[in-house]
């Protein structure tokens, strides 16, 4: 893994998929169409030819209704094994930065590895603060989403997010009740446990509340602990004496969730969690659609926690 310059941004993922769906996920429109782009987002084709000196000509069309013309030129396509690309530009602007994205599978499952670089080091700055403000890092979130659906036909939430500090730091704050409850809460809500014990087969019970109107009580009940590199749990809402229940928000919210958090070493001092949630049981069709529409409220909440979190890391 080669040393990244001061100009330059790096993403990696592992995706639970074959490196030749991976590619046609990249390269078709077909499949395209359905995840590139920011949550909310939607996109339109003019002309899509994946080949070295080839051009995809497309607009964004952002959820406030503005749209994006963007105009990607192909430098080097290895099927299979690598893109090299200009991404950002248009007829009125020029690229915002190069990338170079590699896949390689192992097993079945395809690691990407993605490198953009820019004209400088502060534009890198600059452009890794807006991607992150602008949920930018979920195109490839939405990914994940629409190669778990290509292979098996659920419906699943997925959120990235890259911390500096080592594996087992990170793994501590999900897996220590007290800090857990400094973080995991909405902007504006605290957390308080009844039952506090973070451990395979036992079920936590707590409190989450805005100290004024709302109070929301849940249940999470950890099926699988493997330290540092993965949690697996369900979690429900419940009422205050630990009944399952609707959440106040939502009347038609699935009853129970599952969620499966991994943890990544990506260098000595950092580590990207891949949090999944998925629907477990049964579910009316109502209720999967709520699940759905959910997800930019989703990962505008968990980014808000993963701040906190990473505030509490440095």
């Amino acid at each position: 893994m080669a040393p990244l310059k001061p100009n330059e941004l790096r993403l990696v993922r592992l995706y639970d998929a074959p490196v030749k769906v991976v590619w046609a996920a990249w390269t078709e429109d077909q499949h395209s169409s359905k995840w590139w782009g920011p949550r909310g987002f939607t996109l339109t084709t003019k002309t899509k030819n994946v080949t070295s000196g080839g051009k995809w000509t497309y607009t964004m069309h952002g959820p406030d209704g503005v749209d994006y013309p963007n105009t990607t030129i192909y430098h080097e396509v290895v099927p299979f094994q690598k893109l090299v690309y200009d991404h950002g530009g248009n007829e009125a602007q020029k690229p915002l930065f190069q990338v170079r994205v590699t896949f390689e599978e192992d097993n079945g499952k395809t690691l990407m590895d993605m490198t953009m670089a820019f004209d400088s080091e502060e534009q890198a700055r600059q452009l890794k603060r807006f991607i992150k403000d602008a949920g930018g890092d979920a195109t490839w979130d939405r990914l994940a989403e629409y190669l778990a659906y290509l292979k098996s036909g659920t419906d699943r939430f997925v959120i990235n997010r890259s911390f500096e500090a080592p594996i087992s730091k990170v793994y501590e704050m999900w897996t220590n009740s007290t800090v857990f409850s400094q973080w995991l809460p909405p902007t504006g809500f605290t957390m308080e446990y009844f039952d506090s014990t973070i451990k395979e087969g036992e079920t936590t019970f707590y409190k989450m509340t805005n100290g004024a109107t709302v109070d929301h009580y849940g249940k999470m009940s950890y099926k699988k602990i493997s330290p540092v590199h993965q949690l697996v749990y369900t979690q429900c809402f419940t009422d205050q004496t630990g009944k399952l229940t609707k959440p106040p928000f939502e009347a038609h919210w699935p009853d129970m969730i599952i969620s499966t958090v991994t943890f990544a070493e990506e260098g000595a001092d950092e580590t990207r969690v891949t949090l999944e949630w998925e629907i477990q049981g049964t579910a009316t069709d109502l209720e999967r659609k709520v699940f759905f529409d959910a997800k930019a409220g989703m990962t505008i909440g968990f980014s808000g926690s993963f701040d906190k979190l990473e505030q509490l890391l440095t």
